[in-house]
């Protein structure tokens, strides 16, 4: 924190309470340049991460909607459930490390997908036909050939 004062960045809490709301916290600091006390108050950011919906709606980003569609993803399949906290901990933490507080869902789905992906086919080709929207069988045709090719890729290297 940075001294009001003399602008000296070291300082040391002299004295910690809660509001009478309890939503902030009230901190009495010394600067240990000019030694002079200033208050700093410590609250809950409140500013809520949003995804962007394709038709240009704004929603929260829900960590618990995310898991679910892993979890429909993933069902009756051999994917450990670390997996899949690990996917939602990734995907959070691009939405909270994006500077303008949002992201796309199209960002977001192409996250999880790619992750989805290295663990099992099965499950990303369930999330893809979901997130992706297939209007019809060729669509769903066309992801399938694009990962078969992509794994004979792979097989040859």
């Amino acid at each position: 924190m940075k001294c009001p004062y003399c602008g000296f960045a070291q300082d040391r809490v002299v004295d910690s309470r809660e509001s009478k709301d309890a939503d902030s916290i009230r901190r009495r600091r010394e600067c240990e340049g000019c030694n002079k006390r200033f208050t700093t108050y410590e609250r809950i950011d409140e500013i809520p991460y949003m995804v962007v919906k394709k038709d240009g709606r704004r929603e929260k980003f829900d960590r618990q909607k995310v898991l679910s569609g892993l979890l429909h993803a993933c069902e009756k399949r051999p994917v450990a459930a670390v997996n899949l906290e690990r996917i939602v901990d990734e995907t959070e933490a691009y939405v909270v490390d994006s500077p303008e507080r949002e992201r796309t869902t199209n960002e977001v789905g192409e996250l999880i997908m790619s992750r989805l992906k290295e663990i099992d086919t099965v499950a990303y080709i369930r999330f893809a036909s979901v997130y992706r929207d297939f209007k019809d069988v060729r669509e769903f045709k066309e992801e399938l050939e694009e990962l078969l090719n992509g794994k004979d890729l792979k097989k040859r290297r």
